[in-house]
């Protein structure tokens, strides 16, 4: 086996969540960001909240209402 080919294991690598919350984790990164941990992801608080960073959502509704006016274009009806 090579030697000196892994990185350096660090056993208390800070991970910083976009809701503030901060906590250690080993890693072979020092520090680590994230946009949802266990205090704020709606699994562990029992709190729902819809996370729509890219317009998913308004995509959705326009895409669908789209499709419901072109259905009414269709064939005639005999």
């Amino acid at each position: 086996m090579k030697t000196d080919i892994h990185p350096t294991y660090n056993k208390k690598a800070k991970v910083t969540c976009a809701c503030g919350n901060s906590f250690d984790v080993g890693s072979t990164a020092n520090e680590l960001s994230v946009e949802i941990c266990s205090k704020c992801h709606p699994f562990y608080t029992g709190q729902e909240k819809v996370i729509d960073t890219a317009g998913r959502i308004d995509k959705f509704k326009a895409h669908r209402a789209a499709g419901e006016k072109a259905k009414g274009r269709g064939k005639a009806k005999k």
